[in-house]
């Protein structure tokens, strides 16, 4: 399929919706879209609250088990997860066209 069949008239505004729309989770479009929450499936949520709620009762059954006097283990680092603010994110740069953006200009 090429997208100048858009410009030609040979493919309309509704079917290049529809493909862009269930493009895989691979895709260019999903990556632009959503970024890392793209190639997150709720297994992947599931196994990340899993993870951290061993770590934090692994952290519990330490600092109980810890002399008095002695200094407490630090508390647990929970799995990052999409969408969550990272430090090393630049503020300058643009931001891409939002879903509802992208939705209005194809239909």
């Amino acid at each position: 399929m090429d997208l100048l069949d858009w410009h030609r008239g040979r493919l309309t505004s509704r079917r290049l919706a529809v493909l862009v729309k269930h493009m895989p989770r691979d895709s260019a479009v999903a990556q632009e879209l959503h970024g890392e929450a793209s190639e997150w499936n709720v297994s992947d949520y599931l196994l990340a609250a899993a993870v951290d709620h061993l770590a934090a009762a692994n952290w519990m059954f330490a600092s109980v088990n810890t002399d008095e006097d002695a200094e407490q283990p630090p508390p647990p680092v929970p799995v990052p997860r999409p969408g969550e603010a990272s430090a090393g994110a630049a503020a300058d740069e643009p931001e891409p066209p939002s879903r509802g953006d992208l939705l209005r200009f194809f239909s």
